[in-house]
């Protein structure tokens, strides 16, 4: 892993780095899209960057990366490397863009902390950067393999919308077959696809969405919440209006196609040995809890399995038929549900609160939802038993979770 001489130049600059992280990575990206504007253009999602949250979410991720390394020789944090891996393949990442990065990241760290930046200290961190970077690219390369059949598979498959309605008023359901009618790579429950869309202005953009229907279905099924904007991020800015979300909503009906990616991600239901489970799902996130639900249904499951939602009121509640159905299928599950307002009979008002749901020993927990809301569901299970390595989340967007540790 990281040399012994450069792990002691990491482990004293890093609190100046920690510090300046977040301008360094705002100069990147400046930098970067300047000279690569076709970057922003079809493969960032201009949203996140306008919202600030990418920047966030990369400098989290650098931080921690090399505070692992000093802290952790001769170690790696697997974990994180692969849930960025997975995003990475699902957007179609690609090895040679890695150099470019390093181009501009570096450029930007020379010009925030300029003479603080000797050459030891641009050695031991150029160390840290390649670590990470061929570390992603070697994860990414065999998912790839796994998933498309080999780093020449191509990225993109068309897939033509056969079914569309509504689940509230500003979430819709996609179902989808292979325009080419070609039989589908089966996916796990859990995983999500990346769509790219065309927009007004030429852009290609491209955003993920959790699969909401069972593994195996005839059939592919995205549920996509239409972003309104207006809303303070993780980063402390506005949110702007989902271009992509608004443009399938309005756009997107029966018999138009869709460019989707294959399915990947790291949030995969492990059924396996009998453990009891407890899926938690606050708004959208739903969809991932959804598919995990089908798929229990489907197989039989019945060992015991908690099912928690939150949500704004139960007109809110999208996929929610589906929700309480699969969850009536499992022989040994309860469900518990919370609204801010209008909760009915057997549902609660307010803020998810455990204190009185009760939580079998050996418990493996799915969460997905607002930071928030899965911070304070982690911090209730962890107070109730679970151990923290059988807590796993889903982030939609940029993943915070790191950089809002603390």
């Amino acid at each position: 892993m990281l040399s012994e001489q450069s792990a002691a130049t990491v482990r004293a600059t890093l609190p100046v780095v920690g510090a300046a992280i977040g301008d360094i990575t705002e100069r990147f990206y400046s930098g970067l899209f300047a000279a690569h504007p076709e970057l922003l253009r079809d493969l960032f999602n201009r949203g996140n960057q306008a919202a600030g949250t990418q920047r966030q979410a990369l400098a989290g991720s650098i931080a921690a990366f090399a505070r692992h390394l000093v802290e952790n020789p001769g170690d790696r944090p697997d974990a994180m490397l692969g849930r960025i891996a997975h995003k990475h393949a699902s957007l179609g990442v690609a090895p040679d863009q890695y150099p470019v990065v390093h181009e501009h990241l570096f450029a930007a760290i020379v010009d925030v902390l300029g003479e603080a930046v000797t050459p030891e200290v641009a050695a031991a961190w150029d160390e840290v950067y390649w670590l990470m970077a061929n570390a992603l690219i070697a994860v990414e390369r065999r998912l790839r393999e796994e998933r498309d059949g080999g780093p020449r598979a191509r990225q993109w498959r068309e897939w033509q919308v056969v079914e569309r309605f509504e689940e509230t008023a500003d979430v819709v359901t996609f179902r989808l077959r292979p325009r080419d009618g070609a039989p589908a790579r089966e996916f796990r429950a859990g995983q999500y696809v990346s769509v790219r869309t065309t927009l007004a202005d030429g852009a290609r953009q491209i955003r993920q969405y959790s699969l909401s229907g069972a593994p195996g279905a005839e059939l592919r099924q995205i549920s996509v919440k239409r972003v309104a904007g207006g809303e303070t991020s993780a980063a402390g800015t506005l949110t702007p209006e989902g271009e992509v979300s608004q443009h399938l909503h309005a756009r997107v009906r029966e018999g138009d196609v869709l460019e989707l990616s294959e399915p990947y991600g790291d949030l995969v239901l492990d059924d396996a040995g009998g453990a009891p489970l407890l899926l938690a799902s606050a708004g959208i996130g739903v969809t991932p809890i959804v598919a995990m639900l089908a798929h229990l249904a489907a197989v039989g499951h019945d060992t015991p399995v908690t099912v928690l939602h939150a949500d704004r009121s139960p007109a809110h509640h999208a996929l929610r038929r589906d929700h309480e159905a699969h969850a009536a299928k499992l022989p040994d599950a309860s469900l518990h549900l919370w609204y801010e307002r209008e909760a009915p009979a057997g549902a609660r008002t307010g803020l998810t609160d455990l204190t009185d749901v009760p939580v079998a020993p050996g418990t493996r927990a799915y969460l997905c939802g607002p930071l928030p809301f899965m911070r304070a569901v982690r911090a209730q299970l962890i107070a109730k038993g679970v151990a923290p390595a059988d807590v796993h989340y889903e982030v939609f967007g940029p993943d915070l979770w790191l950089a809002t540790a603390g």
